[in-house]
């Protein structure tokens, strides 16, 4: 009884270990709202977009995940409005997603950078005003 109860505390510090080491390798070397994506690079941080601004973008640049799947995850007023998913498949990967904020949508959004175990690891947020 006494090695069964070893034994199984073994494996928890284990998966305690893998799980923790895991989440100290990888990073998110930065994240932020961006009005165009151009070459795989934002081309300004924003803030705040107005009813006239077409699409927003959202970009995040991973460090050491790869072969992790994360999601950029939209929400309004504590909904989820937009999940994207992406494959990470390199040391260093960079990926954006977009989004058309339709007038009646105003207020603030944030998003959510999600690995596959649900963790966020980024969050952002926006405000979307009326001019």
């Amino acid at each position: 009884m006494k090695r069964l109860i070893g034994s199984l505390a073994v494996i928890a510090f284990m998966a305690v270990a893998t799980s923790a080491a895991f989440a100290a390798e990888g990073t998110v070397t930065r994240a932020q709202f961006t009005s165009a994506v151009l070459d795989r690079e934002p081309v300004d941080e924003i803030t705040t977009i107005d009813s006239n601004t077409g699409s927003v973008f959202f970009f995040t640049e991973f460090s050491d995940f790869e072969g992790t799947t994360a999601s950029h995850r939209w929400i309004y007023n504590g909904e989820v409005r937009f999940e994207l998913s992406f494959k990470i498949r390199g040391p260093r990967w960079r990926v954006y997603s977009q989004k058309t904020l339709p007038s009646e949508w105003m207020g603030d959004w944030k998003v959510e950078v999600v690995v596959e175990d649900g963790t966020v690891i980024a969050a952002h947020n926006l405000r979307h005003s009326g001019s």
